[in-house]
């Protein structure tokens, strides 16, 4: 009985979070726009193919793991320039896994003295659900009956092939950027399509905002620079605000601290490895209770880009995402 009570609880924990996990954390995201705002693909003359994983709260079981892989490209019709991507997430929770695809594409215009960029994604979502891996221990338990909302149709031992649901998904989000700074606000979801896993299980995905923005300030050390910048996230239930400093030394390094008022710290690592192979580390420590769980989150991000617009005889970046 106290298993089944345990397992009950999980699940339900699970089902309560995957409207949030469908959208997952991201601790570089001054590096990866293009996971959330579709508006910054094809920015600057550079094709770019990159992907990052990350680890959330490891140490606990069936903690949230990400994956992502994305490429994204520029181009040029006549005299009008745009971008165009294409992004995949798997995302794993609990006895969740969250898969979506997205076809993204981008218009540009000169502003200023910068590039606004408006962008929309379109794409779809499947969420599934293994039933198989639910365990009813002696089949006596109370708790956890053929018709326990908590886990949808087939869970427990009636079906092999666990539950799944697809639904079509659409976001769209602008993003400016300046020789010395860049703002991006995006909304994800759009549709918010409804999955349902089963005639008693559904879930509804929430759109998401995301809005976030850095500067670059140079100091007087030419060698040197700091990379100040934010993230907000909402789904206008809950926040989650990331401010980040970064330093930069000699535009190859960067590395500083990031604060999540959800309850975390971050530190942060990029490197420029050679030309246009760029490795990014992040290590989240909870600031919180959960420090006495598990061994913090890990990201690892890992791109490359490459010229396809110009010959490549010179190493300037247009975005100052990439200085």
């Amino acid at each position: 009985m106290r298993r089944g009570l345990v397992l009950m609880l999980v699940l339900l924990c699970g089902a309560l979070c995957v409207r949030a996990q469908f959208d997952t954390q991201y601790g570089q995201y001054m590096f990866l726009q293009p996971s959330y705002n579709p508006a910054s693909v094809g920015e600057g003359d550079l094709m770019r193919v990159y992907g990052s994983h990350r680890m959330d709260l490891v140490g606990i079981k069936d903690a949230p793991m990400t994956t992502i892989f994305s490429f994204s490209s520029p181009f040029v019709i006549g005299n009008t320039s745009h971008g165009a991507g294409v992004r995949f997430m798997n995302d794993r929770f609990g006895l969740y896994t969250n898969q979506s695809l997205y076809l993204e594409y981008a218009y540009k215009l000169r502003l200023g003295k910068g590039v606004l960029s408006i962008g929309v994604d379109l794409g779809f979502l499947n969420l599934s659900f293994a039933s198989d891996s639910v365990d009813y221990a002696d089949g006596q338990d109370d708790y956890h009956q053929g018709t326990d909302i908590a886990v949808p149709d087939g869970a427990g031992g009636s079906s092999e092939k666990g539950a799944s649901a697809m639904g079509f998904d659409m976001g769209v989000g602008v993003y400016y950027s300046a020789p010395s700074w860049w703002a991006s606000a995006s909304y994800g979801h759009l549709t918010q399509p409804i999955l349902k896993l089963s005639d008693r299980t559904d879930h509804k995905v929430s759109g998401v905002m995301y809005i976030a923005g850095g500067y670059k300030w140079q100091l007087g050390n030419r060698d040197w620079m700091l990379l100040p910048s934010a993230m907000v996230m909402t789904d206008f239930r809950g926040w989650d605000v990331n401010l980040t400093m970064l330093a930069q030394l000699q535009k190859r390094y960067r590395f500083g601290l990031g604060y999540r008022i959800a309850g975390s710290v971050n530190v942060l690592v990029n490197v420029d490895i050679v030309n246009g192979l760029q490795l990014g580390y992040t290590y989240e420590l909870p600031a919180n209770g959960l420090i006495r769980e598990s061994y913090g989150s890990h990201e690892l991000c890992l791109s490359y880009g490459f010229n396809i617009l110009k010959p490549r005889h010179t190493n300037k970046y247009k975005s100052v995402r990439y200085l």
